[in-house]
Formats: structure tokens, C-alpha cells, sequence
């Protein structure tokens, strides 16, 4: 018998719900942003780049959502493990995918479970951080 309860994944609906509560907390902060929300399989659920953006900070934005999801841990936590002689300081490098160990990916969890990524770019690191953490905290 299994004990296993099911999750809802993470939802078009819930991606929405982050790219707005991530772009409201950019906006109020007067930073001009990309977001890239991905589901537990790392495919794309939603993106917004705001029209003033950095062309860069789309794909920054989806590297960190990405990195966040595969390690299941906030960006801004893993800056020092691929600092030379950090446990992933290699990572970057020895893998062909697309990781960016720089603050703004924040993993989404349902029921302790992860369930998705978001990733902000277009801000200083912290801000992206504080931009992608909120609107987590605004969907739980």
C-alpha cells in the first residue's frame, strides 16, 4: 500500500500568479525585469520580459529558474559552492546545460515537494533575488 500522496503541479495558472507577483515587486522597486517560470520538467510554463529589460536578462532569467529547479535550491545560496575549491566548482563547466549560478532562481515547492522554478533577470543579483522569493511567497 502506498502512503504517497499526490501533488498538484504547478499550473499555468500559478505561473502567471508568479510572473506578476515577481514583475508588481520589480516594478515597485523601479527595475525593469525578465521572468521565466518552468515546471518540475523544466519546461516552460510562462516568460515576461519587460519592454525597457536588458535583451540578456531573458536568458538569464530562464538560466537561474533552470539552476534553481536542477540543484532545488535558491541561486543566490549556491554563488559560493562554484567559487574555486567550492563543491561545484566544476558544475558550470563539466555539464552542457545551461546553469547560472548567480542570484534570482528560486526553486517552487507544494506540500514540501518541488514542483517548479522561477528565475529573475535584469536587476542587480539581490534584487532578483528578493524579486523571485516574493512572488513565491505570494503564491503559497
Amino acid at each position: 500500500m502506498s502512503t504517497t500522496t499526490a501533488v498538484a503541479p504547478l499550473t499555468t495558472q500559478d505561473a502567471d500568479a508568479l510572473v506578476a507577483a515577481a514583475s508588481r515587486a520589480a516594478e515597485a522597486a523601479g527595475v525593469t525585469v525578465s521572468v521565466t517560470v518552468l515546471d518540475a520538467g523544466g519546461h516552460l510554463l510562462a516568460f515576461r520580459r519587460d519592454d525597457r529589460a536588458v535583451l540578456i536578462s531573458g536568458e538569464t532569467s530562464t538560466r537561474k529558474a533552470y539552476t534553481a529547479l536542477q540543484l532545488n535550491a535558491p541561486t543566490a545560496d549556491l554563488v559560493d559552492a562554484v567559487q574555486p575549491g567550492g563543491l561545484f566548482h566544476t558544475l558550470p563547466t563539466a555539464l552542457d546545460r545551461p546553469l547560472l549560478f548567480i542570484a534570482g532562481g528560486v526553486p517552487v515547492h507544494r506540500d514540501g515537494r518541488l514542483i517548479g522554478a522561477i528565475g529573475v533577470g535584469g536587476g542587480a543579483p539581490e534584487q532578483d533575488h528578493a524579486f523571485a522569493t516574493a512572488a513565491v511567497e505570494a503564491l503559497a
